[in-house]
């Protein structure tokens, strides 16, 4: 946790040539939604007291909820207290909204207490369910950088509203790639719920991975 850090993250990924083009126009409906409250170097109780504020307010909208909890101690937490709760809605069609809140770094900001972080992170999903697409507010940059990378083939995501960032990363895509997406408001109706969603397509510019091993 914030400020003192100490952990490390291991990513591994597969090595890939090219990137297939993808259409991601049908979002589904939420079936089921997991998370995980996580506490180090305070009292474990803590995760508990985030999982049954959370759940106090999405229980009145699906059943299937599981939030696990999980505590460090020593050396394995690292060096700063804190708690904090990820929350990931799973959609029939498999596409993923997710939400995430922490508490304030030691001696940074107001105490947070963990029942108000809870309610506020579920609050936070169930915003992110609202604006809804196939992907949330957080993941739109990235899944149009993957799509503008991909093959020259046509590439179509549904998306909620678009965030302050991606408005700004699009114009980032224009400069680096020239790429210019087709945006389509798809406002809501019988078929769409929540916000109003754009339909946001672009051929790829066909970039290949050169990556060479090294002898």
């Amino acid at each position: 946790m914030p400020p003192g850090g100490g952990g490390e993250v291991v990513f591994s990924c597969p090595v890939r040539k090219v990137l297939k083009p993808i259409q991601l126009t049908d979002p589904g409906k939420i079936k089921r939604i997991r998370g995980m409250a996580y506490s180090v170097r305070v009292s474990p109780q803590m995760a508990n007291r985030i999982v049954d504020s959370a759940r106090s307010i999405l229980n009145k909208f699906i059943p299937d909820i599981y939030i696990y909890t999980d505590h460090m101690k020593g050396v394995n937490s690292g060096k700063s207290p804190g708690f904090g709760l990820s929350l990931v809605a799973e959609t029939t069609n498999g596409t993923f909204l997710s939400a995430e809140l922490a508490s304030n770094p030691q001696g940074q900001g107001a105490a947070v207490l963990p029942e108000d972080l809870g309610r506020n992170c579920a609050r936070l999903l169930l915003e992110e369910i609202y604006r809804g697409g196939c992907v949330d507010s957080t993941n739109q940059s990235l899944a149009l950088l993957l799509m503008t990378l991909g093959q020259q083939d046509v590439s179509k995501v549904l998306l909620g509203p678009l965030s302050p960032y991606t408005i700004e990363f699009l114009r980032h895509l224009k400069s680096f790639f020239q790429i210019m997406f087709k945006i389509e408001t798809k406002p809501c109706g019988e078929e769409l719920k929540g916000g109003d969603k754009v339909l946001m397509t672009c051929v790829g510019v066909g970039f290949s991975n050169l990556s060479k091993t090294l002898k």
